[in-house]
């Protein structure tokens, strides 16, 4: 069996499907970044760190 498809439909979206244009801002584009960092030092020392630096306070 033959397919009867109506071409005028098919060829009138052809004619509409038409091109796109892609044109530059006229003002610079502006990106606001908003950034906080922040870092946390976390230290452990073992007893015996603790006890030499108690004895010696200038060491550091």
């Amino acid at each position: 069996m033959k397919s009867k498809m109506p071409i005028a439909p098919m060829l009138a979206v052809g004619l509409l499907g038409g091109c796109v244009n892609v044109s530059a801002p006229d003002k610079p584009i502006v990106i606001n970044l908003n950034i906080n960092v922040t870092q946390e030092v976390v230290y452990r020392l073992d007893n015996d760190a603790k006890s030499v630096i108690k004895r010696n306070p200038g060491i550091f």
